[in-house]
């Protein structure tokens, strides 16, 4: 049974998505089957009524997804996903996901994601599947 890669090789591997990078998402932590994500909303993250898009926060909830369930050193791929939008929040938020297996076999896996702004409210739930593919991931370069 393969080792999953060390906190440091999957947040650099995982960190390498340019979107969530662009938009600013940073990868706090990894452990096996568990990730957390943070972004800080400013105006750039905003829809036209002055609130947090929701592109923003499903991009933040889905590098949290991609960071959990890529943990165990198998390439991890979503095949299905569905967010909830519980609460608007405005620039100037924290917002956090933290996501968590929910059941894993050798070829399917189940993630929940919930994304807090800093007061620990609720702000959006998440549920993800993913299809692992046989082999190693690339190397990040």
């Amino acid at each position: 049974m393969k080792e999953p890669e060390s906190n440091l090789d999957l947040r650099h591997w995982v960190g390498k998505d340019r979107f969530a990078e662009y938009i600013g998402i940073d990868l706090i932590e990894v452990r096996p089957g568990w990730a957390k994500a943070r972004l800080v909303i400013d105006e750039r993250h905003l829809n036209g009524l002055g609130r947090t898009q929701g592109g923003a926060v499903f991009t933040l909830a889905d590098l949290a997804f991609a960071a959990a369930s890529n943990s165990h050193g198998q390439p991890a791929v979503a095949i299905s996903v569905n967010i909830f939008f519980l609460k608007a929040t405005a620039s100037g938020t924290v917002l956090t996901a933290e996501a968590r297996e929910i059941s894993k076999n050798p070829k399917l896996a189940t993630y929940q994601v919930e994304v807090s702004d800093e007061s620990g409210d609720r702000i959006a739930s998440f549920q993800g599947m993913v299809y692992r593919k046989s082999g190693a991931r690339p190397a990040p370069h």
